[in-house]
């Protein structure tokens, strides 16, 4: 099997070079995009997936909803929608921008794409790419914080913009469906 080429950004997100997935993840720190969406339901709860044990980055941790490399001539928005769809079998989403930032890890260096969708679509876990994954109330989420049992990545995007739940990320416009 071939393996993956990732686009490299600027930190603005432009391409300007590819690289491998394992030279991407080799503590080389080539700057690639990535997506995260969060998957909020009709009462506000949070979905969160489970990393598979199989993965390279952050194997058995619980993470944002969806999470995501972008291809080569991919917009952002459409690695998102094609994620949801991969991991967690979503389709049809609305999806809202967040914001952007990059994550440095010991490993990796990402140019993060930050999303949020409010569904009544019921996730259904590939096991392939994911272990396990279910809805979560925020203060749940708040009292497991810092305990090593959600990615590092997820516990950034929570401190940045999900702790305050759904009803804070409102003022969001919408950008595709």
């Amino acid at each position: 099997m071939q393996e993956e080429i990732f686009p490299l950004v600027d930190e603005q997100g432009n391409i300007i070079g590819k690289a491998t997935r394992s030279e991407c993840h080799s503590g080389s720190k080539l700057l690639h995009p990535v997506i995260h969406l969060h998957v909020f339901n009709e009462e506000g709860k949070l979905y969160l997936q489970k990393r598979s044990a199989t993965k390279d980055i952050q194997p058995d941790k619980w993470d944002s909803s969806v999470g995501g490399h972008i291809d080569l001539n991919e917009t952002p928005q459409q690695a998102a929608l094609r994620e949801a769809s991969e991991e967690i079998g979503l389709q049809n989403l609305s999806i809202h921008y967040i914001d952007k930032y990059i994550i440095e890890t010991n490993v990796e260096r990402e140019l993060t794409y930050c999303f949020y969708t409010k569904t009544n679509q019921i996730p259904k876990v590939d096991m392939k790419e994911v272990s396990d994954g279910r809805f979560w109330d925020i203060s749940e989420i708040k009292a497991q914080l810092g305990k090593d049992i959600f990615t590092p990545n997820f516990e950034l995007d929570f401190g940045h913009f999900l702790s305050e739940g759904f009803e804070h990320l409102n003022n969001y416009k919408t950008i595709t469906k």
